[in-house]
């Protein structure tokens, strides 16, 4: 908050990496994680004074990169379709017919990151980063049924393309 430079540093060198893998999964590109990374670094360096120790500096740090990644999405065009009264409310429900794949860490990565940016950015906000479905619909200005619906078409279109593993 006083502006030092080494402190900044030591912050940097605590969440740069963890930062750095929320916004490649959010964002599915290298240069533009890098990017943003930079650029969240640079906001949370000037907004440091806001900072009233109300959680963690990492959780705050957090909020601020994925927000950053949102806004980002948001200029591409970031597409979650809406539902009116189309939605089911067995969102959470165990698959009756859930078969276990051997799978590896690369594969489950390579199909999240194909993942269509709505479905991806809820499903990485959800499984990922633990928010719940009524923050997620906050977070992305939306409803808490698009975010569910997001999130099953994302977790049906994962099981499609891991079972053609």
């Amino acid at each position: 908050m006083k502006g030092d430079r080494q402190a900044q540093f030591e912050l940097y060198r605590l969440y740069s990496k963890a930062m750095y893998n929320i916004c490649l999964r959010m964002l599915r590109n290298d240069m533009d994680a890098e990017d943003l990374l930079q650029n969240s670094f640079v906001d949370i360096y000037g907004k440091i004074n806001t900072f009233r120790f109300q959680s963690s500096i990492g959780a705050w740090i957090k909020r601020i990169v994925i927000n950053n990644c949102i806004n980002f999405l948001k200029k591409r065009r970031l597409e979650i379709v809406t539902l009116e009264n189309q939605h089911d409310d067995r969102w959470d429900e165990p698959e009756k017919d859930t078969v276990v794949l051997p799978l590896k860490v690369k594969d489950i990565k390579s199909a999240i990151s194909k993942l269509p940016d709505g479905y991806r950015m809820v499903f990485n906000l959800y499984t990922m980063e633990g928010y719940d479905h009524k923050e997620i619909a906050e977070i992305l200005e939306v409803s808490e049924a698009t975010s569910k619906s997001q999130y099953s078409r994302a977790k049906k279109k994962l099981r499609e393309m891991l079972t053609r593993c």
